[in-house]
């Protein structure tokens, strides 16, 4: 299923005979062991060489080194090097600090610092919440992690996190003009990370917590909301929520049918699936069956988690038992938010007519999208090399404009339905059809919608 993608291009720099066939040798050498080229370019012509970078995209580490030897071995070929266009990408970090203000001359500086300074100080002082107008609390946001649930690579700590935050604060500074900085805090304990980002919140508007480990997570999540006076938002779960209920309102219209009369199975009651269950539930779903490694989620269970315990007396009203095979019979939705490869296609056949499947793990779904559409009506991925691309950066950096316009103190549940509607409208009816029931990423439109709709929801408008 794993197709060549820029997640592993690289660059190969290599010498070869200046013959007519050169070329074709070197692409054909490629293209047998699967590689996709995406630029070809002489950087060197010698009477008895030439000297080629090659770009081609591959599905592996370990793929890409059977393009180099694929080229290796081609007569009177030497290959110089080999670069990693991921890894040169991150080389020295992705974000940095620029002053916003000119600093060009002792007037400029008395200003900006001091004497100036101690005035804007003295305000501060006599009136805190001048803070929000006066510094960069106004416009920033920390990205918190403890490096506990790194994407799905697990528990690597804070140090190996720390590219996933800078990407993150990368995203919102171009998708909404946010300023975010990465805190990679080096403690997994809970009251630590908690008395932490308490105490860091003063130079921040926002909190959105990051790759922290459930049960954990909710508990970090409920207290710091409950401490703090700004908005604090874990994206695994909220922002991923958020794009879940927007793509799955497009999707109930695709295939016309209503969300009163839909059954859906959620697989994965970590820090996503908990989330996405709780805001679908604000929607008014026929029923939600969750499901776990230990099968269907129910009362009887004897769950000691206090959040699986919350997912069985909230859904599964029929208290169905058995595992995720049992679960799809009839079921119109699937969202999985869990491991690869749980299901196949004769699964799908067993749910309900024109049923909605959300595979969403990542970068493996649940089941190969390609087996999913034999018989589902609308497909959905985490993945960006197939259609109805469900990603979080959907969400995440429009939310956040919008509670910073508003100048908000928290986040409630209308204001997360709120970015998704905004999220779901934005595909109109003429666009919509099943595969493009999300708008890309890349779509102007998404963050300024999702802005706006927050700050109404937060009953405060933008003053500019």
């Amino acid at each position: 299923m794993p197709v060549p993608g820029p997640g592993y291009s690289i660059t190969v720099r290599v010498e070869a005979p200046p013959s007519a066939s050169a070329a074709g040798d070197l692409a054909g050498a490629i293209g047998r062991v699967g590689g996709v080229i995406t630029a070809f370019d002489v950087v060197e012509s010698h009477s008895d060489r030439i000297v080629v970078d090659i770009t081609c995209n591959a599905v592996s580490a370990n793929h890409a080194r059977d393009i180099t030897e694929a080229l290796e071995v081609l007569p009177g070929v030497v290959v110089r090097k080999v670069s990693d266009r991921t890894f040169l990408m991150h080389l020295g970090g992705k974000i940095e600090v620029n002053a916003k203000v000119a600093l060009r001359n002792r007037d400029d500086l008395s200003r900006a610092y001091t004497p100036g300074v101690a005035r804007i100080c003295q305000a501060i002082a006599d009136n805190p919440d001048d803070a929000r107008r006066l510094t960069i609390k106004r416009n920033t946001v920390a990205v918190v992690t403890d490096g506990s649930a790194v994407l799905g690579l697990g528990n690597l700590g804070p140090a190996a996190a720390l590219p996933v935050m800078e990407g993150k604060a990368a995203l919102f500074k171009k998708f909404a003009g946010v300023d975010a900085w990465p805190v990679c805090l080096d403690t997994q304990d809970t009251e630590e990370i908690i008395r932490t980002v308490q105490l860091i919140a003063p130079v921040y508007g926002g909190i959105n917590l990051e790759d922290i480990a459930a049960p954990r997570c909710f508990e970090i999540e409920a207290r710091l909301r409950d401490l703090l006076d700004i908005p604090v938002f874990h994206d695994d779960q909220h922002g991923t929520a958020i794009c879940v209920v927007a793509a799955l309102r497009n999707a109930l219209r695709v295939v016309g049918k209503d969300m009163a009369d839909t059954k859906i199975v959620v697989c994965g009651v970590g820090a996503a699936g908990s989330a996405i269950i709780r805001l679908l539930l604000r929607r008014g779903p026929a029923d939600i069956v969750a499901v776990d490694v230990d099968g269907i989620v129910h009362s009887g269970r004897g769950d000691g988690d206090e959040n699986l315990k919350w997912v069985a007396a909230n859904t599964n009203r029929d208290n169905k038992t058995g595992n995720l095979h049992d679960a799809l019979v009839g079921a119109d939705v699937f969202i999985g938010v869990s491991a690869p490869n749980l299901f196949g296609a004769d699964q799908v056949a067993t749910m309900a007519a024109d049923p909605v499947v959300f595979a969403l793990a990542n970068p493996d779904p649940e089941i190969d999208p390609l087996e999913a559409q034999k018989h589902a009506a609308v497909v959905a991925t985490g993945r960006s090399d197939y259609p109805n691309q469900i990603n979080n950066v959907l969400a995440f950096p429009g939310v956040f404009r919008g509670l910073l316009d508003a100048q908000a103190r928290g986040i409630t549940d209308t204001m997360l339905l709120a970015a998704a509607d905004a999220i779901a409208d934005v595909v109109d009816g003429d666009k919509l059809n099943a595969s493009f029931i999300v708008p890309s990423v890349f779509d102007p439109a998404v963050a300024s919608a999702v802005a706006e709709a927050v700050r109404k929801a937060a009953g405060t408008s933008h003053s500019g």
